[in-house]
């Protein structure tokens, strides 16, 4: 039964939009393929052309955007002679083809590491030919998401591997990267990267009779094998499937191909639709790793219908003669392939494009079942964008009616009289080519005139559910995202401020359900998703600002317990960083000397220019472990940043760990110990904190057993502050991205190359008094370095959580390069780096 009603309609609304800058004569023209691209980490890329004034000829420019910051926009002439006819992402989301019509392959690349800085390095080409399908290779990872299992405590029983190999793999393995490319000439080209980034390409005719490929796509098999599927455009023709097989043979690339069955759309077959619809405008397969189904939409110059295809293995029926003279093949029916209908659609409005759900999500009848009964439906719906500007979603088995959004040009259906004065108005604007995000929670689209719709879907398709139900959802898309290290901002756009509480502690319980290794490598990644979630509503603020802090923490104390070396090269098996944590576990001593003693301090000992160019790094950690402390006394209010730490053993305990090995490496070189502004000149501030620390520390050690600090210790923390100079602690920016901005389901309105003015943004306005205002020195947030009111130094910002750094490195020495390799590619909360501006102040 199809949806109808507000349900249907409610499914899916507009966040934001970001249009071009309205030029007297625009010059940005859409060209007539236009095509996008989304990646894993969520940025997108898609093309426009640029007509220039003087000379009439076009550019064509392709833009590269991150959804939290649309406007922010990368543009970067192609150098695409011809038209761009495919964009596609790699599977780690940060790598672009471009192929045009002319044949050229280019691969695009972050420029150290930024995702608003591409290049292009490498590529191919088949000369004069347009390329039609554009793939990467596949690199034999494939997950599934079982719907049944969600509410399973293992990770490993809710997204299992499938068994899939890549397909082509290097010594060892290894899967090797490259592309596949079909062109108009019915030509296959593999091009494939080698590890010392030579390429290897090599072209071969997909079958022996060359004909012309209007419609192609590429799909990959888990044997590692590679399916083309090709149309000449005629739906009288037939669609054909080809399997192709890529090898290195004396270090050249091999292409062998060999024809599978092909089929009639059922709409030409049909005597009431005969002739309708000529031509065939889409040929999908339903997902790059699932060869055996493929979606196909026929259409006329008014209307649509869209077919549903499957291959299946079937037995052929043998004559009773040859059963006789055979008894073999009596026993055993031969097995053919062939493809079936699954489903088709009635006629439809115009399909203007089509976008296909990337979440791999078990398509077994059990997990089918579970995900209808909980009203689960990523990945489960496939969009269709129609001539008129709307969109529809439909089931991708049974193509049937799940959710629709009405476009700013198409008006719901009302009386004969107005559509028939709506027809006259003029050309209307539809998406020309769409987009599903990786969780299918958001559905990116680009109108004809450039002009970028962001679309949120929700996971129920508009059913109201119960909160907890609710929350099952965004809570085993969050764990997937966890799972894959995909950019989880799409969930986020589903995330209600009174569901922020209750989202963060389901995910701790979860995590906290896995194996200890599992635990650790997910470790950083949880902290990161807790502090995007924190963002969201307003009681738990101050809480981002912690799990930042404690990124910082976790990172700190993995670089300089790295920096310790064995006294001896053949010592037993544990490190000196391991072995510094056994023992500051044991020994609950308050007096930092007697830790100390029963270290081995010869492993502690390093360069004297390596403990100098530590010490910001070092000041930091004395000053946070100060800043708790004398916050302590006030901790009835949660909404000081810093709060959740006085509570959190773990964290302590690492505080603990550093401010020992800072107290030795202070007795080799007295320069790099943290500075304190002491009232009385006798007095051992390193000691005294550590004390308090490990006071604080016993009382919250066992998770299951926390103790309230006693008086005592709160009343030697009240003087504190007459002790010593209470720092101002520098915590992480308020985040100027957009998804605090669609939380009341408004529409935003944004401008590419603008960046929109913080109006209206309750959260942030109480969240102003700890950070440093406009005109007050600047901090690098990462090396802990002043940059000043005015920074000179080019620097880079995360889009994720708008933490400040330096693009070039100021210092040489090994132990800094070393922490600087910690976030070079990504921020420490896993985001990208985009860069800033020089007058960022």
């Amino acid at each position: 039964v199809p949806l109808q009603g507000p349900r249907a309609s409610g499914a899916m609304d507009l966040a934001y939009v970001c249009e071009w800058e309205k030029k007297p004569k625009s010059n940005h023209c859409p060209s007539i393929p236009l095509v996008c691209a989304w990646s894993c980490r969520n940025l997108i890329a898609f093309t426009t052309d640029l007509k220039n004034e003087e000379e009439k000829d076009l550019t064509h420019m392709v833009h590269i955007i991150d959804t939290e910051h649309p406007w922010d926009v990368y543009s970067v002439n192609s150098g695409h002679t011809e038209v761009i006819t495919c964009l596609e992402w790699d599977q780690s989301g940060s790598r672009l083809l471009s192929a045009d019509a002319d044949g050229h392959i280019k691969c695009w690349s972050m420029t150290d590491h930024l995702a608003n800085s591409w290049e292009n390095t490498v590529g191919s080409m088949v000369e004069g030919d347009p390329v039609v399908a554009l793939s990467w290779l596949h690199n034999g990872v494939k997950l599934a998401l079982h719907v049944e299992k969600s509410g399973a405590s293992n990770f490993g029983e809710k997204f299992s591997r499938v068994k899939f190999s890549p397909s082509l793999t290097l010594f060892g393995g290894k899967p090797m990267e490259g592309w596949i490319a079909v062109t108009i000439s019915g030509l296959v080209t593999v091009s494939l990267l080698k590890p010392n980034g030579q390429v290897l390409t090599s072209t071969e005719s997909l079958c022996r009779l060359r004909c012309r490929v209007a419609l192609a796509d590429v799909a990959f098999t888990g044997g590692g094998n590679i399916v083309v599927a090709t149309s000449d455009g005629s739906s009288t023709s037939p669609v054909q499937f080809y399997k192709v097989c890529v090898s290195v043979v004396n270090e050249k690339c091999k292409i062998d191909t060999e024809i599978l069955p092909s089929l009639f759309m059922r709409c030409t077959t049909d005597p009431a639709r005969k002739d309708k619809y000529p031509a065939i405008t889409h040929l999908k397969f339903l997902a790059r790793d699932m060869s055996e189904q493929v979606l196909l939409c026929a259409s006329n110059q008014n209307s649509s219908i869209v077919e549903c295809w499957s291959l299946r293995k079937e037995g052929l029926p043998v004559n009773n003669i040859f059963q006789q003279i055979s008894p073999v093949v009596g026993d055993k029916q031969p097995m053919i392939l062939k493809w079936r209908i699954l489903s088709a659609t009635n006629d439809l409005d115009r399909v203007s494009a089509v976008a296909l759900p990337k979440l791999p999500i078990s398509l077994t009848n059990t997990d089918l079942k579970v995900a209808n009964d909980t009203k689960f439906f990523p990945g489960l719906g496939l969009a269709l964008a129609f001539h008129d500007g709307s969109v529809h979603i439909v089931h991708r088995l049974s193509l049937q009616m799940m959710a629709v959004f009405y476009g700013s040009s198409s008006q719901r259906p009302v009386d004969e009289q107005t559509i028939k004065r709506q027809r006259t108005a003029g050309p209307l604007v539809h998406f020309k080519a769409m987009q599903l995000s990786w969780t299918s929670l958001a559905l990116a689209g680009i109108d004809s005139h450039g002009k970028l719709s962001m679309l949120r879907i929700s996971p129920s398709m508009g059913h109201v559910l119960d909160m907890n139900m609710s929350l099952r959802h965004l809570l085993f898309l969050l764990e997937y995202c966890m799972v894959t290290g995909y950019d989880w901002w799409d969930i986020l756009l589903h995330v209600q401020p009174n569901m922020v509480q209750n989202l963060v502690e389901k995910l701790h319980e979860e995590y906290m359900r896995q194996n200890a290794a599992l635990q650790q490598v997910l470790s950083t990644r949880i902290v990161a998703m807790k502090a995007s979630l924190c963002k969201l509503s307003s009681s738990t603020i101050a809480r981002v600002c912690d799990y930042h802090a404690k990124l910082f923490l976790i990172a700190i104390s993995c670089t300089l317990k790295s920096l310790l070396r064995p006294h001896f090269l053949n010592t037993p098996d544990k490190s000196p960083g391991d072995r510094l944590t056994e023992i500051c576990s044991k020994i609950t001593d308050i007096d930092i000397d007697k830790v100390m003693i029963n270290l081995k301090t010869e492993e502690f000992v390093l360069e004297m220019t390596t403990l100098q160019s530590l010490q910001q790094l070092i000041q930091w950690v004395g000053d946070f472990v100060l800043y708790l402390l004398a916050s302590l006394p006030n901790q009835g209010s949660p909404v000081r940043p810093g709060h959740s730490f006085l509570r959190d053993g773990a964290s302590l305990g690492m505080f603990r760990e550093l401010m020992v090995v800072i107290r030795i490496w202070g007795l080799l070189k007295p320069s790099c110990l943290p500075v304190y502004t002491a009232t009385s000149d006798t007095q051992d501030s390193m000691s005294l904190l550590f004390r308090l620390l490990t006071k604080l520390w016993l009382c919250c050690r066992e998770e299951n057993h926390i103790t309230e600090p006693d008086d005592t210790l709160i009343d030697e923390c009240c003087l504190l502050p007459s002790q010593l100079l209470i720092p101002n602690i520098d915590w992480l920016p308020i985040n100027d991205g957009i998804i605090s901005k669609l939380q009341n389901k408004q529409l935003v309105r944004l401008q590419f190359g603008k960046a929109p003015g913080l109006v209206g943004h309750t959260v942030s306005s109480q969240f102003d008094a700890f950070v440093r205002a406009p005109g007050q020195p600047k901090i690098d947030h990462l090396r802990r370095l002043h940059l000043g009111a005015y920074p000179t130094e080019e620097c880079k910002s995360c889009t994720r959580c708008g933490c400040v750094t330096m693009l070039k490195s100021p210092n040489k020495v090994t132990a800094v390069k070393q922490w600087e390799q910690r976030w070079i590619k990504n921020c420490l909360c896993g985001g990208l780096w985009r860069r800033m501006p020089l007058s960022y102040s």
